[in-house]
């Protein structure tokens, strides 16, 4: 596994910044921002999630021995910038949004100020934190808007595009509202519920179905969901019907029922029957397979008695949006704003605050991005969170900021909770406005940007 705190971590070009700027002895105060540029037609909103790894990486993140005598042998860096590195702490400032915020582009969601060598060298690792649970969210919650009423369960860790992923998109869809994940180890490490039941392969192990499914009702009688559709799913609904009648005289209860592939609303729908006129019709149906917030609203429209659904590789690869254009940005250095000015890539300089107004049914009416010292209508969403290093406050129990999400959604605009894209006169895209001292800012940067660079000093003697 990866060194969570390590530094190595990172892009090559941190490390050749870095040791441009210790040669000149640059290391004022620089401003970062973590923003994302674009929404793309399948997303409404983003979710911002990843602020407590971010912050544990912050706090815990320097060079290891084993990376510092690497980076000796490697022969890129002179021995003195690398012995530099051996006291390399992070010790800014932090303001972010709270996990679990709904936000939207050109939106900086964590700023952080610190010496320039500090706040450069962190930039992969946050990107790369923040982006990929903000990401996961954001398509998760699309889940639960498509199925609020349904039990909603992570099933994509074998899936997931390496171990860390998995772990934190197990994270990220709880934030967004599922029930809990298979993922064994985010129970143990976040506290999240952990679900499962039964492979095809253990029923395949077995000599006939049903002695599959009581060998499992008898080795799990608090947890008996069985899988029934390995050779004929009608089949394995009426072997439970006849299996729950002996297992009720011994006290084991058939609690559900799990299909995983074909036409699911039809087999749904004709388990449902079986299983009622069966005398079960407290046995829940679950389904799982190539699931995503288009299929669970196809599903449903259609009507399928479908209690729960296990979500999994479409989820966790957020496979209609694999990434966000993001980016985190330098905004200011030495007190002097800085922006970006490249065609399409244009940003906006200067420490800024978001400002989220509210119409008077308490709906979100839009937002505001300005200048920190420059406040506009509304709740300012940034928060302090890191000042010298160290965390202001412990972090916030997932719970929290579930229901923070839960809150933030209610106060959506409606388009903007529906699946199908906002951006129409009928159904209007969230506006963002960029205020006036921010605009100003931004021409007096482009006005010193324009002239001429003073001669370099001489060197004499």
């Amino acid at each position: 596994m990866i060194p969570q705190t390590g530094l190595l971590l990172t892009d090559l070009y941190q490390l050749t910044m870095l040791h441009g700027y210790h040669s000149r002895g640059m290391d004022d105060t620089a401003v970062f921002e973590f923003f994302v540029r674009d929404l793309p037609p399948e997303r409404n909103f983003f979710v911002a999630a990843g602020l407590q790894q971010a912050l544990e990486f912050l706090h815990e993140a320097h060079f290891s021995d084993e990376e510092l005598t690497w980076l000796r042998e490697s022969g890129r860096f002179p021995a003195d910038f690398v012995d530099h590195l051996a006291q390399w702490r992070f010790t800014g400032e932090v303001h972010a949004m709270p996990e679990g915020t709904a936000f939207f582009p050109n939106e900086p969601i964590l700023r952080v100020t610190a010496p320039i060598q500090q706040a450069q060298l962190v930039e992969s690792r946050l990107i790369n934190l923040l982006h990929f649970q903000s990401l996961i969210a954001s398509k998760a919650v699309r889940c639960t808007l498509a199925a609020p009423d349904k039990l909603l369960v992570d099933f994509g860790m074998r899936r997931a595009h390496g171990a860390e992923a998995g772990l934190l998109a197990a994270r990220a869809s709880y934030i967004a509202g599922f029930a809990g994940s298979a993922t064994v180890l985010a129970a143990q490490r976040f506290g999240i519920p952990a679900f499962g039941t039964m492979a095809h392969s253990y029923i395949e192990a077995h000599a006939d179905e049903t002695g599959a499914f009581e060998s499992f009702a008898r080795a799990q009688p608090d947890n008996v969901t069985l899988l029934i559709d390995t050779y004929d799913t009608e089949a394995g609904a009426h072997k439970v019907v006849e299996l729950a009648r002996r297992l009720k005289a011994e006290g084991i209860a058939i609690r559900a029922v799990r299909l995983d592939s074909g036409d699911l609303d039809a087999h749904a729908q004709r388990v449902r029957t079986i299983l009622d006129e069966g005398g079960l019709p407290d046995v829940r149906i679950f389904s799982s397979g190539n699931l995503d917030e288009y299929r669970l609203q196809e599903l449903l429209a259609q009507g399928a008695p479908i209690g729960g659904f296990g979500v999994g590789t479409l989820m966790d690869t957020s496979a209609d949006v694999p990434y966000l254009d993001c980016a985190y940005k330098l905004t200011e250095y030495a007190g002097q704003g800085r922006r970006k000015r490249s065609e399409s890539k244009a940003t906006w300089p200067g420490r800024k605050q978001v400002y989220r107004h509210y119409d008077t049914d308490g709906r979100m009416a839009g937002d505001t991005v300005t200048l920190y010292d420059a406040p506009a209508e509304g709740d300012p969403l940034l928060e302090h969170v890191m000042s010298g290093g160290r965390r202001i406050d412990p972090g916030e129990s997932l719970d929290t900021i579930r229901e923070r999400l839960n809150s933030q959604l209610e106060r959506l605009p409606e388009p903007l909770r529906r699946l199908e894209p906002a951006g129409s006169p009928e159904a209007p895209a969230y506006p963002v406005a960029i205020g006036p001292a921010l605009r100003q800012l931004a021409e007096q940067v482009d006005t010193w940007l324009e002239q001429p660079a003073p001669a370099p000093q001489q060197r004499t003697g």
